[in-house]
C-alpha cells in the first residue's frame, strides 16, 4: 500500500497489488475502512478488496457470479468481475506540490478472454480536501465486452450512532437512517440521474467518531446512472457500502434481455468519475 495525501483531506492507502483501489482511509487519524468486519463470499480476491474503503467492480461483470454465455463447461464471471487482484503500473506520482496526484495503467484479462486497459487518475485537492478519481476503460481485445462498472465505498458501521443518516435527492424522502430495512442487512438500488444534472451527490453523516464529519460522494451519472446502498450487520460483518453503478439491480440475463446491457467494441472506451470529501 502507498500512502497518498495532500495538505487537506483524508490520507488514503492505494493498493498497487489490486487496481490501485483504496485500502485504508484515515479521517482525523481514524481508519474508516471496514477491515475484517465483512462477509466472506468465498473469493479471496474480493475478500481482500472488500476490507478496504473503495474497490472497483467490473470491467466484464458486476455483482454476483453469472454464467459466461456460450460456455459449455459451466464457467462463470467471478464475483464482482475481473478487476480485483490485477496489479497497477504507476506512471506518475506527485505529492510535493499543493495537490497530490497519481496516474496508473492497469492491463486486465477478463474472465471470458477479453483484454481491457484501465487508465486511472487520482487527485486530492489541497484547497478543499476532495479526493477525485477519473477512470477510462478501453477494450484492447478483439471482441466486445459488456460496459459495466461499480464503485464499492465501504465504511465500518461500528463508527455510526443513531444520528447518522444517508441523504440525497435520489431518496424518496431526501434522507433515511443508515440502518434501513430489515436486520441483519439490506440492499436497494435507485436511479441517481436527475434531468439537467451531470453529477449526483449522496451524503452519509454526521459521524461523531470522526469529529462529526459527513462523507459526501459525487459521481458522473452518464455512465453511473444508479446508486446502490448495501449494509450487512450479520456478525462478523458490520459494514455499509455506497455504490455508484452502471446498471440497476437485476441479473445479467435480464439486463441483456431488455437491451440495457451495452457493449464496448474493440478500441472503444468508457469514462467514469467519482469524488468524495469529508466536510
Amino acid at each position: 500500500m502507498k500512502s497518498f495525501a495532500s495538505a487537506l483531506g483524508p490520507r488514503i492507502l492505494l493498493d498497487e497489488s489490486s487496481v490501485l483501489d483504496i485500502g485504508g482511509c484515515f479521517v482525523n487519524d481514524v481508519d474508516i475502512a471496514p477491515g475484517r468486519a465483512i462477509p466472506d463470499d468465498g473469493d479471496p480476491r474480493i475478500d481482500h478488496s472488500l476490507e478496504g474503503f473503495l474497490f472497483t467492480c467490473g470491467p466484464d461483470h458486476i455483482r454476483h457470479p453469472d454464467q459466461i454465455a456460450g460456455e459449455t463447461d459451466g464457467r462463470a464471471y467471478p464475483l464482482h468481475g475481473s478487476f480485483s487482484s490485477h496489479p497497477a503500473e504507476i506512471t506518475f506520482w506527485e505529492m510535493q506540490g499543493e495537490d497530490a496526484e497519481c496516474h496508473a495503467h492497469v492491463p486486465v484479462v477478463t474472465a471470458d478472454g477479453g483484454r481491457v486497459l484501465l487508465e486511472r487518475h487520482w487527485r486530492i485537492d489541497s484547497a478543499t480536501g476532495e479526493v477525485c478519481l477519473q477512470d477510462r476503460v478501453t477494450n484492447t481485445g478483439d471482441k466486445p465486452i459488456a460496459r459495466v462498472h461499480m464503485y464499492h465505498m465501504n465504511i465500518g458501521a461500528w463508527l455510526f450512532d443513531d444520528a447518522v443518516h444517508l441523504s440525497g435527492a435520489m431518496f424518496e424522502d431526501g434522507q433515511m437512517p443508515w440502518n434501513f430495512g430489515p436486520e441483519p442487512g439490506s440492499v436497494f438500488c435507485v436511479p441517481a440521474a436527475r434531468e439537467g444534472e451531470a453529477w449526483a451527490e449522496v451524503a452519509l453523516g454526521p459521524i461523531a467518531a470522526i469529529g462529526g464529519s459527513t462523507l459526501k460522494v459525487r459521481f458522473r451519472t452518464d455512465t453511473l446512472p444508479y446508486l446502490q446502498i448495501w449494509r450487512n450487520q450479520k456478525a462478523p460483518a458490520h459494514v455499509l457500502g455506497i455504490e455508484p453503478v452502471s446498471h440497476r439491480l437485476a441479473s445479467r440475463s435480464e439486463l441483456a434481455g431488455t437491451g440495457e446491457l451495452q457493449w464496448l467494441q474493440p478500441g472503444e472506451s468508457a469514462d467514469y468519475a467519482l469524488r468524495f470529501a469529508f466536510t
